[in-house]
Order: C-alpha cells, then structure tokens, then sequence
C-alpha cells in the first residue's frame, strides 16, 4: 500500500460545509470516490446544518475528525468572523482534530478567520482563494451570459480566475493526505484576466455574443437590491467590487503547484469544457 493510499483509507470522519456549494459540492464527490467516511454540512442535509443556528452545530460535528469549513456567502460577509470563531470553539470541544479553511484572497475578515483557526490548537491548512471561474456558470452570473449582457462595476483589474476544480483537489488533499498541515495555499488560475477578458473567453468558448459593460458599483448594487437579492449578499459584492478588486490580488499564485505538484486550470480550459455542457447556451 502506497503511502497515500493508507492516509487515505485511515482517514475518519469528515464534515464538509457547504456540501451543496460550488467547492464543498466536489469536495464531497471526491472524498466519497476515495471512500472516504463524508457527512455534509447544509441546510439539506441530515443532521441540517445553519450558520445562523448554533443549536445545529453539535450535532454535525459529533464523531467528526476532520472539517472543510467554508462559510457562506464568504468571510467578509458581516458576522463571518464571529460565526467561524464560535464554529472554531464546537470543533474543537468536539474532538475535531483538522480543520481545512476556505479563505478569500486579499480580504482582512477573512485574514482575522485565518487566525481564529490557526490559534485554536487545531491543525489547519489554509486555501486563499481568488474570484472562482464558476461564478459565471453556477452563481448570479449565469443568468446574464446567457442573455449575452454581463453588467459588472469592474474596469481594467486583472484577476486570476480559479478554477472550483482545484480548489476541491487542493482541499481534499489537505483532507486526507500528510504534510499539508500548516501551510497556506493561495489558490489562483495561471494567469491574470479583466472581467472583459474573461467573458470575451466565454463568449469564444460558447460560440455566441456575450457583451461586458463595466458599471458604477453604487449603480450596480442599486440594480441588484430591485431585483431582490439577499441585503448580505448585495453588500458583500459592493465590498468586492468597491474594495477588492483594486489589483491587491492581481498576481498569479503558486498555491495549487505547490499542493499538488502540477499547474493550475487555465480560464480558457474552464470556458471550453462549461460550453461544451451547454449550460451557456440560450
């Protein structure tokens, strides 16, 4: 037996939050190809999981040794950091041996949530993460590439989309194989695009016309309060747009090369194989 093979197979239990989402949702698909024991952290699943319920925690985390702790909609969402302290204090009177955060590049609420974990005693394996490639296939983006518009309060900042693909190899990893205990990934694509790029990509990949038009953020997030998203949610992307993408984060990084030995997605990639789903087209 090759010495991953017996990490994996002596692997216990693992909670994966967010088990429906775009990264806990793959991270479930491979643990569970690996036969590794899974139980998923969401609101669907039994035992249900809330953030905003305390009183689901125990019972999720009962038996568990390891944890992929994803926090939605993201750590710099408000009460994130408070919630992933109190989440910390459970895993760790539960017995909870590792905990594997996923973490969002450049953002201060999500560098405070790195710390409350790296301080709790537990092990830990930090994924910093930059803007998910799926976001314009499996999130508020979806809708507008496939009516060939995409509106956003985004000018000419790059950004090295990532792929969810290996934000999952890079978790699972950390969930199952030694030496990833204590290390920080920065999770990124190979290269740097501007939102224009990247659905100029989109638009080559699926074989049809999709538009880019950068927006005010104030008049952005006007237009997504009348079409009622969730207040959290709208002011979590005027923070994002408004804050983080000012280039803090423009440089790709090494983190999926140094976790798995091998180069990242390239957003070229990810639009070839979404288009091919047919996901984009109308």
């Amino acid at each position: 037996m090759t010495n991953n093979a017996q990490n994996i197979s002596e692997n216990g239990l693992t909670l994966v939050l967010g088990g429906t989402g775009k990264t806990g949702r793959r991270v479930v698909e491979r643990l569970e190809a690996l036969e590794v024991p899974v139980r998923m952290g969401s609101r669907s699943a039994t035992p249900a999981f809330e953030w905003t319920d305390e009183t689901t925690w125990a019972p999720v985390l009962r038996d568990v040794e390891k944890v992929y702790l994803s926090y939605y909609p993201d750590l710099a969402a408000p009460g994130a950091v408070d919630a992933v302290r109190a989440f910390t204090a459970a895993a760790v009177d539960a017995g909870v041996r590792h905990v594997v955060l996923l973490s969002g590049r450049g953002e201060e609420e999500a560098e405070e949530c790195e710390r409350i974990v790296q301080e709790s005693g537990l092990a830990w394996t930090v994924l910093r993460a930059n803007w998910f490639a799926q976001n314009f296939s499996e999130d508020y983006l979806l809708d507008p590439v496939r009516e060939g518009e995409v509106v956003l309060p985004a000018g000419d900042v790059p950004e090295p989309f990532v792929d969810c693909d290996d934000i999952a190899d890079v978790a699972v990893a950390a969930l199952t194989e030694a030496g990833h205990a204590g290390e920080v990934y920065v999770l990124s694509g190979p290269r740097a695009l501007t939102f224009a790029e990247a659905v100029a990509e989109i638009g080559r990949a699926a074989r049809r016309d999709v538009a880019f038009i950068s927006v005010p953020v104030d008049d952005y997030t006007a237009v997504l309060r009348q079409q009622g998203l969730p207040e959290d949610l709208v002011e979590f992307l005027s923070y994002l747009f408004g804050t983080i993408l000012d280039g803090r984060n423009s440089q790709p990084a090494d983190g999926v090369k140094r976790a798995l030995g091998r180069e990242p997605k390239d957003f070229a990639d990810y639009a070839r194989d979404t288009a091919a789903s047919g996901i984009w087209s109308t």
